[in-house]
């Protein structure tokens, strides 16, 4: 028998959910479907196999799922959808990959950059609710999230200090840029990923939330996202 859903409206448990599996699992799977090593993962735009497809198709879905999170105040509404502008901005103006040119200059680069900074931001908001609860697995989740806005910030940073020391750090260490962005998008998904409170060791049970339809919501935890109504209410 069929499970009747209590909610219509997509959860946003659901959305940091599926974000944070699309941004752990990005880089790997494009690197793993291109056809030569890819110095970025923007560079597998260029390749004619399933990793482009993969690429596009996942900046697509983010953006999306983060045009459609709105948070608890018009700020962190906000940031969303600078973040989901920056990610179409990184899917639809491709990076000066080798010999190929760029439709306007800069647009991928300050796309990305971009939405990082937001990235790491909403790991700070992540942080300062889940450390307000105080327990034991709020706690562990703080740490998290901690250690993901410094892993995205630590990305950005070695990558802007490349550029400004003319190569010099790409030049030892040549896909530089691919493992920069692969921490960032891991540290990215992990942070959403926890997030979603679906994860049983680092969320205490009376607060994970179940994905089955037929469950009842239970109240919003650290992630920016409305709080959630229950079955019958406004």
């Amino acid at each position: 028998m069929l499970f009747r859903p209590e909610r219509y409206e997509i959860n946003h448990r659901t959305i940091k959910l599926l974000i944070g599996l699309i941004a752990i699992s990005l880089a790997n799977v494009t690197a793993f479907f291109s056809s030569t090593p890819i110095a970025s993962i923007s560079a597998s735009y260029y390749d004619e196999d399933w990793a482009r497809d993969f690429l596009v198709g996942s900046l697509f879905a983010i953006s999306a799922f983060l045009f459609a999170y709105n948070g608890r105040s018009s700020r962190e509404m906000l940031l969303s959808k600078i973040a989901a502008v920056s990610a179409l901005g990184v899917a639809l103006f491709p990076c000066k990959c080798g010999d190929h040119p760029q439709l306007i200059p800069g647009v991928h680069v300050i796309s990305a950059a971009i939405m990082f900074v937001v990235l790491a931001l909403f790991c700070y908001t992540f942080y300062r609710r889940a450390k307000a609860k105080g327990h034991r697995q709020a706690n562990w989740r703080a740490g998290i999230y901690v250690v993901c806005g410094l892993a995205i910030v630590a990305s950005i940073a070695l990558l802007a200090l490349d550029h400004f020391l003319g190569g010099v750090i790409s030049a030892k260490v040549v896909r530089l840029t691919f493992y920069c962005e692969r921490a960032a998008l891991i540290a990215f998904g992990i942070s959403w990923l926890t997030a979603s409170h679906v994860l049983p060791v680092i969320t205490d049970p009376s607060e994970r939330v179940s994905l089955l339809p037929n469950q009842t919501p239970r109240p919003a935890g650290d992630g920016p996202g409305t709080p959630v109504q229950m079955a019958g209410t406004r």
